[in-house]
């Protein structure tokens, strides 16, 4: 599970198993996990965040949605 970015309490993560996916970021703090498609981004699963917190992690998801997605690639090959 390679963490592609850290940002305060957020690990921003893939699951190895997820190639055969449309890109996406898992988004994990302690035991609660989002999961965003990044073209475009869209909330897919959403495990113990609440409302605010969840709009809170979609902004950061939007401000590195280049970066998140060039990982992508770089992790599962274009």
């Amino acid at each position: 599970m390679p963490t592609v970015l850290r940002h305060g309490p957020y690990a921003f993560v893939f699951f190895s198993s997820d190639q055969n996916e449309p890109p996406h970021i898992h988004v994990k703090r302690d035991r609660a996990i989002a999961k965003y498609w990044l073209e475009p981004i869209t909330l897919a699963k959403n495990i113990g965040f609440k409302e605010p917190e969840l709009r809170k992690v979609a902004k950061l998801v939007e401000q590195h949605q280049l970066t998140l997605v060039e990982a992508w690639h770089d992790y599962f090959g274009a």
